[in-house]
């Protein structure tokens, strides 16, 4: 499954799950943790039942890490939980429900769907850009293979952002050579940096450490190393 593959099937998930009225939507955007809670418990007691299994949906080798393991709810209800919890996209909620770190301790998190709305709109616009110029709108590079976008040549009166989910900043985007989107995750993790210390080695990817600290991964996004206690984009055509 390719990249655009990949983000299709997130289409799908946002465009079929964004026509609640606004009062039922409020309603399943809150990430509860007994929610979160019940569906570690169920995963858990799956993968003790099932030798070590974990109840997963198959994915391509390539899909990028952090959307790569999405929970399986028809592996573990009604047995496991009873049903996907409210804020999940099986229940009309809008967040995907997957695991991280599921070689030594499977973990549940989120990844807020919301997010790919926007990306979305972009790819759409870089596509129609690309069809007329032959590149995509590249403004500066960042570092290797990173470029942040030339807005207004996609019809944009300011950059375009995206509410963090870590956080209410807003976050820009960048694309890589092919004109594929991603989110830029720097300013939140410059802030988790500058909070305390951490052990990372030179060249480590440091995105682990937005997972730490909070329920949602750091989807659509770019891996990151440290420099001089900054976040540094650590980027190539072959690894997200």
């Amino acid at each position: 499954m390719k990249k655009t593959s990949i983000l299709l099937m997130f289409l799908t998930l946002i465009l079929s799950g964004c026509l609640y009225p606004e009062d039922r939507l409020t309603q399943k955007s809150i990430p509860y943790e007994d929610q979160l809670q019940s569906v570690q418990r169920a995963v858990d007691r799956f993968k003790e039942d099932n030798g070590g299994i974990i109840p997963i949906k198959d994915r391509d080798m390539e899909t990028p890490i952090y959307q790569k393991y999405p929970i399986d709810f028809g592996k573990i209800t009604p047995q496991y939980i009873p049903e996907p919890p409210s804020t999940a996209f099986e229940s009309g909620g809008i967040y995907q429900y997957v695991l991280v770190d599921v070689e030594e301790n499977p973990t549940v998190k989120l990844i807020d769907l919301r997010l790919v709305d926007k990306i979305r709109e972009l790819k759409s616009r870089i596509l129609v850009y690309k069809r007329s110029n032959g590149f995509a709108p590249f403004d500066k590079e960042l570092s290797n293979n990173v470029y942040s976008l030339n807005y207004e040549k996609l019809g944009f009166e300011n950059p375009p952002t995206v509410e963090s989910p870590y956080s209410s900043t807003s976050l820009p985007f960048i694309i890589d050579h092919d004109g594929e989107v991603y989110i830029d995750y720097s300013i939140d993790l410059n802030t988790y940096l500058q909070k305390k210390e951490y052990d990372f080695k030179p060249g480590q990817d440091i995105r682990d450490l937005l997972v730490q600290e909070s329920v949602f991964v750091p989807a659509f996004s770019v891996p990151y190393s440290i420099e001089n206690n900054e976040p540094v984009f650590h980027h190539s055509s072959k690894s997200n």
